[in-house]
């Protein structure tokens, strides 16, 4: 019996050690991820000075995009550049062209766009770039709820 609470005691001592050797560790993951989301700060963002060679780049070739805005409801995006035709299943997407000019596709229809164009893309809708006439294109693309990485589905 002295034996089993000496084991218990000796069980319970190094669980309480562990605990603490990991909860530091467990604190950074923590806030790691929510650094991601971060609660908004105030900011002003110029969208004018910046260019599409300044966006980082994503898995799309044509396509450079930096996250501006990052909140449980929504992402905001500046995209500059093009991705091939496409729908998000869970996500609506609102398009703002910033700058350039052209069309693109939105569902079966060939839409023109220019600097002030809202546009407007249902989720599930298929939707891509078709033709620049004046660019590159820069856009602010906002995402409802925020698109997850499985959520874009190439079409022809």
């Amino acid at each position: 019996m002295r034996q089993n609470i000496m084991v218990l005691s000796i069980a319970v001592v190094g669980a309480f050690v562990a605990g603490i050797a990991v909860s530091p560790l467990a604190q950074h993951a923590i806030s790691t991820a929510h650094a991601e989301q971060a609660p908004l700060a105030p900011a002003v963002i110029d969208l004018n000075t910046i260019t599409h060679a300044m966006l980082p780049k994503t898995p799309y070739p044509e396509l450079n995009s930096k996250t501006l805005v990052n909140t449980e409801n929504a992402t905001i995006n500046l995209q500059s550049g093009n991705v091939n035709k496409h729908i998000h299943a869970k996500t609506d997407e609102i398009q703002y062209i910033i700058e350039g000019s052209g069309s693109m596709w939105v569902g079966g229809e060939l839409k023109e766009f220019k600097p002030g164009t809202l546009i407007i893309i249902p989720k599930g809708t298929p939707h891509a770039g078709a033709v620049v006439a004046n660019g590159p294109v820069k856009a602010l693309a906002i995402k409802i709820p925020p698109q997850g990485k499985d959520d874009i589905a190439f079409v022809n």
